[in-house]
């Protein structure tokens, strides 16, 4: 029996968790309760800043993808968005020109990671699933889709997330099977005609949500013949593999080797050193030393488990986790800029600032999915950051007198700075210099 997309008028998350995580398709008409974490306009702007690598030397970003019909290209030439552009529809344009209208598909992963904004109106929407549902083991992904394509580029496939639409512009169709359609041992088909009377679809527009769960055979189609544009939330539900949290405790990873192009071999050292060894000697013995292609990893790996270091790995992966909420990899840091003591600073409202002992007597602190060390003491930390939590600006000189004074007074200072370059606080303009009134003793204890 052929199934078919559940439709609900209105959005929530009790009702989606109730009826249908985890469980089967739906298609959400309406957002009005919860304000859809993306605008046409945000999402462009990510696009354009997504692309600008391949102005430097001329080559796809690893993170982007781009199509024409069915070839991939390698050359990004002017195929990608650009800030001149603008707006999808100026890029549309000009694509449709420089392609004589052949079908094309842009896709870029990472996505959140090109954009603070748009990466924190996605926290802000999730945080209700995470409330009800627990926070992801492993970040969860997002993914551009935009362009003409007859269908995306991978064909039919199932992944390891459950996955959320978002419809931004024109029309697109996905097509479902709840089971794997084919006989063949591959994981993946572009040529799916004969499989089409075993499917069933949704179509999405502007505004819609749509959500299947992970164990569902699926494929993007245009339900057009223009231009559509969707972004993706998948959260991994499927096929967790150690690998993936052992490699976030043995060494940070770029955003390339998120989507695919790395994995927990290239984080070890490469020796062009025999990685065999020879077989038993007379007496059946192997010999007492492992080859020195891999001896070199497991002394690596020794070196990375060791219980002091380790400790400390757990709680930077544990705070930086919490702190992102749900989204990794998170958007770069900017640099910090030096505070003067007449800089005010304001709290940001989505920001949260975790912190925890490190073992040699300073602090660990995070936001935003960053962190630092501090030579701060737990104590004085928490004072700090109290002085932070009121609603309402601060002067940096006030801030600073809630520490202790002494040596420590600078590293506040730098802290701060840290924290603004994360994003957990903003300045305002400076004011003048006055006198400040002795402050009550704060109590130990912070956020």
């Amino acid at each position: 029996m052929i199934e078919c997309v559940a439709v609900e008028t209105e959005f929530s998350w009790d009702t989606f968790v109730e009826r249908y995580w985890d469980r089967s398709p739906v298609l959400f008409r309406s957002l009005s309760a919860s304000p859809a974490p993306f605008a046409a306009e945000e999402v462009f702007r990510a696009a354009a800043h997504g692309s600008r690598s391949a102005r430097t030397d001329g080559r796809m970003p690893p993170h982007v993808q781009f199509t024409v019909e069915r070839v991939q290209r390698d050359e990004a030439g002017d195929l990608l968005p650009t800030g001149e552009d603008g707006a999808f529809d100026a890029y549309d344009a000009r694509l449709a020109a420089r392609l004589d209208g052949r079908r094309h598909a842009l896709v870029i992963n990472s996505f959140h990671t090109f954009d603070t904004a748009l990466w924190s109106r996605e926290r802000d929407f999730f945080a209700g699933l995470w409330d009800r549902v627990g926070l992801p083991l492993t970040g969860a992904i997002t993914t551009l889709f935009h362009g003409t394509y007859e269908h995306s580029p991978v064909g039919v496939h199932k992944d390891r997330f459950a996955t959320f639409m978002f419809g931004l512009r024109g029309r697109k169709r996905m097509r479902f099977w709840p089971r794997r359609p084919w006989d063949e041992p591959v994981s993946t088909k572009v040529d799916y005609a004969d499989h089409r009377a075993e499917s069933f679809t949704a179509d999405v527009g502007p505004g819609d949500l749509l959500y299947w769960p992970a164990d569902y055979y699926h494929v993007g189609e245009s339900a057009t013949a223009a231009p559509a544009t969707s972004v993706n939330v998948g959260v991994p539900r499927q096929d967790h593999h150690a690998g993936y949290e052992l490699e976030s405790l043995i060494a940070d990873l770029d955003p390339d080797r998120l989507t695919g192009r790395g994995s927990l071999d290239t984080l070890l050292r490469h020796h062009d050193a025999p990685a065999t060894a020879p077989g038993p000697d007379a007496d059946g013995l192997l010999p007492p030393t492992l080859p020195e292609g891999l001896a070199t990893p497991v002394e690596t790996l020794r070196a990375f488990s060791r219980p002091d270091r380790l400790t400390r790995r757990v709680t930077l992966v544990s705070l930086r986790r919490w702190t992102a909420e749900g989204f990794e990899p998170v958007p770069p840091a900017a640099p910090p800029r030096p505070l003067a003591d007449t800089d005010i600073l304001r709290t940001d409202r989505r920001a949260r600032v975790v912190r925890a002992a490190d073992g040699d007597g300073g602090s660990l602190c995070a936001a935003n999915g960053h962190h630092t060390r501090t030579p701060l003491e737990q104590h004085e930390l928490a004072r700090l950051l109290r002085a932070l939590s009121p609603a309402g600006a601060v002067p940096v000189a006030v801030l600073l007198d809630a520490v202790t004074p002494g040596a420590h007074r600078e590293a506040a200072r730098t802290l701060l700075e840290e924290l603004e370059s994360f994003g957990a606080l903003h300045r305002g303009p400076r004011v003048a210099r006055t006198p400040v009134a002795p402050r009550a003793p704060l109590p130990p204890g912070g956020r």
